[in-house]
């Protein structure tokens, strides 16, 4: 899943993005409404968490414009505007969830959660194809209550593929949703986290399999190991 976190408190942000990016997620960071505005435009993101009190173009107007582009990326705003008014305000103008700082980690990051699930469509936390399953709480795979050991990159492949199970994902997708806008995968390099997974997933009777110049999907394979 990528999010964008616009937030002009640099401890905040580096804090906050550090976090995010160990749970897994691709995450880019802006300082100011107007950069937030540009990137929110060009590019697309599952989550956006959103301050207001920012420099060049107030968080607001950000979320005001991002719903005129019928940008359906779920916002979280996080700022320290609390008043009634201000948070009827920013639900009315289209924002999914308000938080207001100072606010528990925990908190946070099961907002996020919960945000990011309503976004796959997901009404439960736990999302199962074949006799493996997905634990979106812990972002966790397992078999039988077994744990499946799978590392942080390939492990966000999974979870896209997984939540899409039977739908053919875009390789340009796949990149856009497991990078930021600093990183550098390549589709060559998805390639090869694909023929891993294969591996992984061999023995619980799964796969991935090719859609020819198009992207993968995940499905069930026809001989389990």
């Amino acid at each position: 899943m990528r999010i964008l976190l616009v937030e002009d408190n640099q401890a905040l942000a580096e804090g906050l993005s550090t976090l995010l990016r160990d749970s897994g997620y691709a995450v880019d960071v802006v300082n100011d409404g107007a950069s937030a505005h540009a990137v929110a435009a060009a590019e697309s993101f599952d989550l956006v968490i959103l301050d207001l009190n920012l420099p060049e173009m107030d968080g607001l107007d950000v979320l005001r414009a991002m719903r005129a582009r019928q940008n359906r990326a779920a916002v979280l705003i996080l700022t320290a505007r609390g008043s009634p008014e201000e948070r009827v305000r920013g639900l009315d103008l289209g924002a999914d969830d308000y938080l207001i700082k100072p606010f528990d980690i925990g908190e946070f990051e099961a907002r996020v959660r919960v945000l990011l699930r309503r976004q796959a469509g997901l009404r439960s936390s736990i999302v199962s194809y074949g006799n493996v399953s997905l634990d979106l709480n812990a972002r966790s795979f397992s078999a039988g209550g077994v744990p499946i050991e799978i590392p942080a990159r390939e492990l966000g492949l999974l979870e896209l593929l997984f939540m899409r199970a039977g739908k053919v994902v875009a390789k340009d997708a796949i990149v856009q949703s497991l990078t930021g806008l600093d990183d550098d995968l390549s589709p060559n390099a998805i390639e090869q986290y694909v023929s891993r997974l294969r591996k992984r997933l061999a023995p619980y009777g799964l796969t991935v399999r090719t859609a020819r110049g198009i992207g993968y999907y995940l499905d069930k394979a026809a001989n389990p190991e």
